[in-house]
């Protein structure tokens, strides 16, 4: 490894400032379907037991009423973020009667584009704009899509870090603009490398026909003869292909991250000029608008990425402005399935690994990036969400072709080093044996995610969907055998009736029409 990163290395795991690995910031974002006890798709409205899906702070909806976005706030401690997201699902089986959370990536059975419903979130101008931006979501790549369900973990260092850090790299500058060059370093690295995190996370090797239009393409192989499972031999995240959060439109979209000012040039440009394809869909009318806009995007959220530089936004402004205003504050890992075999689809030891990895992204040496390497990224992620577990994969490097397993190699060694001081500042052990059954899932395939669910598939004889039904009524029943305490269940129906008052605030202060909020909304990325 190169001298810098063995400075930054040795700085952040000194005894004097190792407590700040103890302090990293973190948060989760997961989405579930709701279903009904038959494993369809739910066709009720999100319950107004669960308040506002526009202003509660820890249960949204994304796409569809049905699929529901459950959050965490920002925790310095692993286990407190995880039982806040299980005293979530715990509240939520409250309210839902007798349906369920499907506990996958890849959706239940589907019953056509008409049969998702589109959330909507009340009469305000804010309200109404998330529902149109979704109904153009469906028109431009269809409404099956949309009910893919992800895990995003929101990661950020400790503000401590930064100045140890700009004085560590000896830079003299401004720190806001270090910190923001810093993630961005990060962000490339990441890009980079996170075909690691697909083969050793990726939990989406298969699934129900019944997601797949007739007229979509694809290899993938029948279960059996009488099942309407398709599967991957030696696939890892379907999600995360071409079958997934794909758009044949965005992949000619280039964004840059080598600064911020490219990178919000270039998502700005394809927020602010039409697109011919779009264009075609056309506006509709005021009363049933259609999209948000015809340009490639119609807002920063459109853009399908594995990782997002953020910022908090302020009320009413954009996600590019937040940036632009104070610089990168937190970033956001979007590749993360839904593991069924976990009741929260994610759990400690798959936290530790990702901070451990991301900390390396933070550390290394990180070029500027180019064309090439996007393709090379580009490649390489389709190569191990298609193939990962194929004996002797080959993925390509500046330098030519190399083994997966040898790449991965590179990068798992040095992440040893950062596990262990992370141990030392947290106490005990659990980063090391978290790396260490990485290294073994690098080792044996089979212990894989993505092996492990095929290999049920196989050796009970059920399709996708009887996996993903058996796993999603297994978590429902622990789940409901565990109510919450009265305080917890207190303070979770306290915030649904304060959102529902916040929402109704917000509808009741309405002083310009929908057409003009749009407009004024728009006319801040001229000033980027």
């Amino acid at each position: 490894m190169s001298s810098l990163y063995e400075r930054r290395l040795a700085a952040l795991a000194d005894t004097e400032h190792a407590q700040l690995l103890a302090r990293i910031q973190r948060g989760i974002e997961k989405e579930s379907l709701r279903i009904t006890p038959q494993g369809h798709l739910a066709q009720t409205s999100h319950p107004e037991s669960l308040g506002s899906a526009l202003c509660h702070p820890y249960i949204t909806t994304d796409y569809s009423e049905a699929l529901m976005e459950f959050i965490t706030p920002v925790f310095t401690d692993i286990d407190r973020a995880l039982d806040t997201l299980d005293d979530i699902h715990r509240y939520v089986y409250n309210n839902i009667g007798d349906e369920f959370l499907w506990a996958a990536s890849m959706p239940c059975v589907l019953e056509g584009e008409e049969n998702i419903p589109v959330a909507h979130y009340g009469s305000s101008n804010v309200a109404r704009m998330k529902t149109v931006y979704r109904y153009g979501l469906g028109h431009r790549y269809s409404r099956l899509m949309q009910t893919i369900a992800g895990i995003h973990y929101n990661f950020s260092m400790p503000d401590a870090y930064w100045p140890l850090a700009q004085q560590t790299d000896g830079d003299s500058g401004d720190l806001q603009d270090y910190i923001t060059d810093r993630y961005l370093g990060l962000i490339r690295n990441f890009r980079r490398h996170s075909w690691l995190l697909i083969y050793l996370f990726g939990a989406s090797p298969a699934v129900c026909s019944s997601f797949l239009r007739e007229n979509r393409q694809h290899d993938l192989i029948p279960f059996d003869a009488k099942s309407k499972s398709l599967y991957s031999p030696y696939g890892t995240a379907l999600r995360m292909g071409d079958l997934g959060y794909s758009s044949d439109a965005q992949k000619n979209l280039s964004i840059c991250y080598n600064t911020l000012d490219a990178y919000i040039e270039t998502l700005r440009d394809a927020i602010t000029q039409s697109h011919e394809e779009y264009e075609a869909i056309g506006l509709g009318d005021e009363e049933h608008q259609k999209q948000l806009n015809t340009s490639l995007l119609q807002i920063e959220n459109e853009f399908y990425s594995s990782i997002r530089p953020k910022r908090v936004a302020r009320s009413g402004e954009t996600a590019l402005g937040a940036l632009r205003r104070d610089g990168i504050e937190y970033v956001e890992v979007r590749c993360v399935d839904v593991n069924p075999f976990q009741p929260l689809g994610i759990d400690a030891g798959q936290i530790r690994f990702m901070d451990t990895f991301l900390i390396y992204c933070l550390l290394a040496d990180s070029a500027q990036c180019d064309d090439d390497d996007g393709d090379r990224i580009a490649e390489n992620m389709q190569r191990v969400v298609n193939r990962g577990r194929e004996s002797g994969l080959q993925l390509t490097t500046a330098d030519g072709e190399a083994a997966m397993t040898q790449l991965a190699g590179q990068l798992l060694m040095p992440m040893g080093e950062i596990a262990r001081a992370l141990d030392r500042a947290c106490g005990g052990n659990e980063y090391a044996a978290s790396h260490d059954q990485q290294l073994q899932k690098m080792e044996n395939p089979e212990l894989t995610p993505s092996a492990q669910i095929l290999q049920q598939m196989a050796d009970k004889d059920e399709p996708f969907f009887r996996l993903a039904m058996n796993a999603s009524e297994h978590w429902a029943e622990e789940f409901r055998r565990r109510p919450l305490e009265p305080e917890r269940l207190q303070h979770f129906e306290e915030a649904s009736r304060e959102s529902l008052l916040r929402q109704k605030e917000l509808e009741d202060a309405e002083t310009v029409d929908f057409r003009t909020y749009l407009d004024n909304y728009f006319k801040q990325y001229d000033a980027l």
